[in-house]
Parts: C-alpha cells; sequence; structure tokens
C-alpha cells in the first residue's frame, strides 16, 4: 500500500505542479480565454494565489517525505490540496459548470486518500 501511495502522490505533485505553474506564469485574462473562464470571476491576485497554493501543495506531497524533514507535511498538504479542490468543485457547481467538476473531484478525492491514509497506518 505505502508503493500505492508513493504513486497517488507522484501523479497528484506533478497534476498540481503543472496546473499551479500555468496560473502563475500566464496573466489572468489568457487563462480565462483558454477554457479557464471561473478566472475571469476572480482578481489577479486571487489566481495567482490559487496557483501558488498548488504548487507548495505538490511540494509538500513529496519533498518532506523524500528528505526524511517533518513528514508528516505530506498529509496536511494532501489535506489542504482536498479542500482547494473541493472550493473548485463549489465554483464550478454554482457557475453552473456541472460537467467541469470531474477532474477536481477525482483529485480531491485522491488527496484525501492520501491524507487519510499518512495520518493513519501509513504514516512515516
Amino acid at each position: 500500500m505505502n508503493v500505492v501511495l508513493w504513486i497517488i502522490a507522484g501523479l497528484l505533485a506533478a497534476a498540481f505542479l503543472a496546473a499551479g505553474a500555468m496560473k502563475l506564469a500566464q496573466p489572468r485574462a489568457k487563462l480565462a480565454e483558454s477554457g479557464m473562464a471561473w478566472a475571469a470571476d476572480y482578481g489577479d491576485g486571487a489566481v495567482k494565489a490559487i496557483g501558488a497554493l498548488e504548487v507548495l501543495g505538490a511540494l509538500g506531497l513529496i519533498l518532506p517525505a523524500v528528505f526524511d524533514v517533518a513528514p508528516v507535511l505530506v498529509p496536511i498538504a494532501a489535506a489542504g490540496l482536498a479542500l482547494l479542490m473541493a472550493g473548485a468543485v463549489v465554483v464550478h457547481l454554482r457557475r453552473g459548470e456541472s460537467k467541469a467538476i470531474g477532474a477536481p473531484l477525482v483529485l480531491a478525492v485522491l488527496s484525501l486518500v492520501v491524507a487519510v491514509l499518512r495520518f493513519g497506518s501509513y504514516s512515516f
């Protein structure tokens, strides 16, 4: 099960790192034009903050365990990412974008699995 958790955490880290880096690197208007219509409803700072949280969460899923420095940060990062994705689901539902909740919902569930199991019997 430890290997499965590492694989899930690695995939989550890659997804959140890519998504967060994109939000940090591109202007909000370009994000809104490229399919992230929700970005038009928020300010530049909010979109950049979401991107920064995704990048920090991705790093928090992997680095503390790899370097064995405060590995308790792994489930905390996973829980934070699960909350962030729960917020994304709410935003999409409020905007009437029910088809767009699939990815954030899957990411939220996988993040929650990592958080619960890393806090529990499969902690470091």
